[in-house]
């Protein structure tokens, strides 16, 4: 005799609430125009030929050459620096990691004008590393390498934290899988690892390179102005964040808020060529996976 088939169990989804979606919306969208309005005041309230004025005056020009300089070198040895120290965190256990998380976490929340007093401290000329320096021919006090300095101090921690993340995010059975394989663990970690991990490293490249450009506070303690040195001939100049400071400072709020909206332009620059390289598919990943 047949039994009645029971009736198939469905799922019973909550009903949408309207304040599901409004309530983010209306949050979110009021962070969203708290950064967009201040832009808009900064980028509005000099002329556009005061910016284009600007964008040709010889004296910015020399404070961004020395910032763009300053900070690629800075972000090439945050990654070469960071990158294996992230890894070491994700994948090594070890006495005292604790201890070097917390070390690698601090630059995030010491004051930076504490942290340019401590690296000036540490490598004045009349100290003993900053006389070796010297005389190694790479001095820190206002020049190009005290620049570096600072921007990798303060900027460091945000590619070793985002490379550190995206280890972790690899998934060990993949790593099982090609060791299975035959390949030899520098084959794994080239081949597999970097790859699985590398958008998580370009994100962190890109925090990084973005709080090296905006510092001020240890700039202005080790390197408020910047002379002549290796790598760097131009003329006595300044970072580009003290250079608007600078113009704040003796009054000239249009000329500040012109050379601020060329800073903006640049890095706005910056983030839509990563997405038009991302919307193409050049990079390894989905478009929108790294930047929103």
């Amino acid at each position: 005799m047949k039994t009645p088939s029971q009736p198939e169990a469905r799922i019973r989804l909550p009903p949408k609430r309207p304040w599901g979606t409004v309530l983010p919306a209306v949050l979110g969208g009021s962070l969203v125009l708290l950064f967009l309005l201040p832009l808009l005041a900064l980028v509005t309230y000099a002329p556009p030929g005061e910016i284009f004025q600007e964008a040709t005056n010889p004296g910015v020009l020399a404070s961004l050459a020395v910032t763009l300089l300053a900070s690629g070198l800075a972000l090439a040895i945050t990654l070469a620096l960071g990158v294996p120290l992230g890894y070491l965190l994700a994948r090594r256990s070890f006495r005292g990691k604790a201890l070097l998380h917390s070390v690698v976490t601090l630059p995030l929340v010491l004051p930076h004008l504490v942290a340019g007093l401590a690296i000036l401290l540490l490598f004045s000329p009349a100290s003993p590393l900053g006389a070796w320096a010297v005389r190694l021919g790479f001095p820190v006090f206002e020049t190009l390498w005290g620049v570096v300095l600072v921007m990798v101090y303060v900027s460091a921690s945000y590619t070793v934290l985002s490379s550190e993340l995206a280890f972790r995010a690899v998934d060990p059975s993949v790593l099982e899988a090609a060791r299975s394989l035959g390949a030899t663990p520098g084959e794994v970690t080239a081949s597999v690892t970097l790859p699985l991990a590398f958008r998580g490293i370009v994100a962190g490249a890109l925090l990084s390179w973005s709080r090296a450009v905006s510092e001020i506070g240890g700039f202005l303690i080790l390197a408020y102005a910047v002379y002549p040195s290796a790598l760097y001939t131009g003329p006595v100049t300044s970072p580009i964040s003290v250079y608007i400071f600078n113009l704040y400072q003796l009054g000239d709020l249009s000329g500040a808020a012109a050379v601020s909206s060329l800073l903006v332009l640049i890095a706005l620059t910056l983030f839509l060529a990563v997405r038009f390289v991302e919307g193409r598919g050049a990079l390894p990943w989905v478009r929108g996976d790294l930047l929103p």
